[in-house]
């Protein structure tokens, strides 16, 4: 009798820990658990730690109440003005309502995935490059905005989107440093025409002291004849500045005070020559003009001159 007791107590005590097994469950820090009670939700989630449920009658299910970093696949879009890019970004998002994103969507993971695949094709469509490339983060507040107002709905909040990276093609490229290249060159000779520019305003203000005081003049000289000369060059090239010609040109030209220049008396004018005198015609000589020119004569008068001795 007494062993049909003890078998009965261990029988019993045995079921009773094998009951006890299958009703406990432990839920982590990091999740909810949402109990459903034959298909139908019951009381609000379990916190962590141990808890009970009825066994083949409930059934826990367990959420993640972490942040979830899931990456957007990389999208091909052109933007609004004409060009094709590639853009991927990943999105930061962790479950606020464990009840909503059990019940109101089936893959709460995969519905936000396609949604900010969708909204980051549509956020490329609505921008220029320009945008893509500097305005981040204003391109980023706008895909978040546009992936939480269907997220809300599912218990998922969205905490941060980031555009990763934007690739453009090999011409785009090739483009863009061109004019990064031309924009360098242009701030470069606008600098360098202003540095001009100030260099000959000094130059104009230490010209007209020099002019002021000649002296500086030759001081500046005899500095440039000192720093030539310490590199211990085999050759001397001394500049002469032209203020310094013209004041040895004055020298000479102007006299000395207390020298008496000595005045030669200017020359006479040459006389102008006599006009040429005609010579009276003889009296009794045949005028030549008049004679008329025969064949003898002619020949007489065509043969060369002998001078006689």
């Amino acid at each position: 009798m007494w062993e049909l007791v003890i078998t009965l107590i261990a029988v019993v005590g045995g079921m009773s820990l094998v009951v006890l097994a299958a009703a406990m469950r432990v839920v982590k820090q990091y999740e909810r658990g949402v109990l459903f009670r034959l298909g139908r939700i019951t009381g609000e989630p379990r916190s962590p730690g141990l808890t009970l449920i009825v066994p083949f009658v409930d059934r826990l299910h367990k959420v993640n109440m972490q942040i979830v970093t899931l990456p957007i696949p990389a999208q091909e879009g052109i933007t609004r003005d004409n060009v094709t890019v590639r853009v991927d970004a990943v999105v930061y998002f962790r479950v606020v309502d464990p009840t909503s994103a059990l019940v109101r969507v089936e893959d709460y993971k995969f519905a936000v995935s396609q949604m900010a695949q969708t909204s980051l094709r549509s956020i490329i469509g609505k921008s220029d490059l320009d945008d893509l490339l500097s305005s981040r983060e204003k391109l980023n507040e706008g895909l978040e905005l546009m992936i939480d107002s269907p997220a809300v709905g599912w218990g998922v909040q969205i905490d941060r989107v980031e555009i990763k990276d934007v690739s453009l093609p090999d011409t785009m490229k090739r483009s863009m440093a061109r004019q990064a290249e031309a924009d360098r060159e242009r701030r470069a000779r606008i600098i360098n025409a202003d540095a001009e520019l100030q260099a000959s305003k000094k130059l104009a203000e230490a010209a007209q002291q020099m002019a002021d005081t000649p002296t500086a003049l030759q001081l500046r000289l005899l500095q440039t004849v000192m720093a030539v000369s310490a590199e211990k060059n085999s050759t001397l090239v001394l500049p002469i500045p032209v203020e310094l010609l013209h004041f040895l040109e004055r020298g000479a030209r102007d006299p000395a005070p207390g020298q008496e220049t000595s005045k030669e008396p200017a020359p006479a004018p040459a006389p102008e020559p006599a006009p040429p005198v005609e010579p009276a015609p003889v009296a009794g000589a045949p005028d030549l003009d008049a004679v008329t020119r025969t064949p003898e004569l002619g020949a007489i008068l065509d043969q060369p001159s002998t001078e006689v001795r």
